[in-house]
């Protein structure tokens, strides 16, 4: 338990639990959680909460590991009411309670956070991609830091291998290199995670960790991209195509060609025209 001196930040993990999966309210003291909402709960975002009570600003007791840097919103606050902004850091079943002054519970329950989504509109359809971050942390942040910059937009689908992969993320029209790529990032092949048909990993050179924005997508089972040993790492997967994998199937059956010296491009750009989370 940690000692919390602002009662908005102990509320704010309540308002996470109650708008994802239930919990208990108990009065005591003059000091009550009457209501509870978030705006949001998707792994990574900003959540902006909101908890109505009464002596919101009472010391209490918080045990929760969902948020990370609360932030007590003092413009929009009063005793009545709390607002919170947070970054959900964790995702799945969480525990939280709240204690009061005086140790009684005024908050008991449980959350859930779902598996971040993200749905890719490209030229020749959407597809929903669901992401790992329990297992493949790295990536997924990664992932997301270039969807959430917008980085994606506009780039193609540069490689194209029938019953292999479909590989894009780092080119434009004309096959030019996108600028504005982030730091290459850490290896995470030896999580378990397999390339499996519709699973989603990074593309990266023969450099373990060289991986940046460019990703792809298993159109087959494809065991050979697996780790091995030390010496053959493998290609880290961090998620999976939930819908639409008949749109990644229908980008492998276009002609392809061998264009400024890149292998199996698709004759006609396949454009990724936008990347959102969802959830």
């Amino acid at each position: 338990m940690t000692p919390i001196k602002t009662a908005a930040v102990a509320f704010a993990m309540s308002a996470l639990l109650s708008a994802c999966g239930g919990g208990s309210l108990a009065p005591e003291d003059n000091q009550q959680i009457t209501s509870l909402e978030v705006k949001s709960a998707a792994f990574s975002q900003q959540a902006v909460l909101w908890v109505g009570g009464i002596n919101l600003r009472d010391t209490l007791k918080v045990d929760t590991g969902i948020c990370k840097n609360p932030v007590f919103n003092q413009a929009q606050s009063f005793p009545e009411r709390a607002v919170i902004n947070c970054t959900v850091t964790t995702t799945g079943e969480q525990p939280l309670s709240i204690l009061g002054t005086n140790g009684q519970m005024l908050y008991s329950g449980k959350l859930t956070v779902p598996q971040p989504q993200v749905v890719m509109v490209t030229s020749q359809g959407s597809v929903t991609l669901e992401l790992d971050p329990a297992v493949a942390p790295v990536s997924v942040n990664n992932f997301l830091a270039y969807v959430s910059n917008g980085y994606y937009r506009n780039t193609l689908f540069h490689r194209v291998i029938p019953g292999f992969v479909a590989q894009g993320g780092g080119y434009t029209t004309g096959l030019v290199k996108k600028p504005g790529q982030l730091a290459p990032i850490v290896l995470e092949s030896n999580k378990g995670l397999l390339n499996t048909r519709s699973s989603l990993a990074m593309a990266r050179t023969n450099v373990p960790n060289s991986a940046t924005s460019e990703f792809y997508v298993n159109l087959a089972d494809n065991p050979s991209l697996d780790y091995k040993n030390a010496n053959n790492p493998g290609y880290a997967v961090f998620g999976k195509v939930v819908k639409g994998m008949d749109v990644i199937d229908k980008i492998a059956a276009l002609p392809t060609a061998t264009l400024n010296n890149f292998a199996d491009v698709p004759v006609t750009d396949v454009t990724i025209q936008l990347m959102v989370q969802t959830q």
